[in-house]
């Protein structure tokens, strides 16, 4: 991530740009369980446009979607999210703050080619 691209802020606040919840704490260790990103992103799995679907397999939810960041997984949270469902949104905003994870409001960019 660079930082000129990214701005720090409170998530409970913004409503714009999507939240990056870090697999870093605030005092900077790595956040385990190792699969944290993907448990938070498939309880959230339910919560998409439309509402849930019935499906044989997992697939996560585009409001909730776990990724890995220059080494670093996190959890994307789109503002969305908040607007269909405040209560999913406060457990992943109480989530990064309980566990003391960094969080940063940001637009993702595609990678250069």
């Amino acid at each position: 991530m660079h930082g000129a691209l990214l701005a720090r802020i409170d998530p409970m606040e913004s409503t714009d740009k999507q939240v990056f919840i870090l697999g870093k704490t605030r005092d900077g260790r790595t956040f385990r369980p190792s699969d944290w990103a993907e448990r938070l992103a498939g309880v959230m799995s339910g919560f998409r446009p439309g509402g849930a679907r019935k499906a044989s397999a997992l697939s996560y939810s585009p409001w909730c979607v776990p990724t890995v960041l220059e080494g670093v997984k996190c959890v994307v949270v789109h503002p969305a999210l908040r607007e269909a469902e405040p209560m999913a949104w406060d457990f992943c905003m109480n989530f990064a703050r309980d566990n003391h994870l960094q969080t940063v409001e940001a637009c993702l960019l595609p990678e250069r080619p």
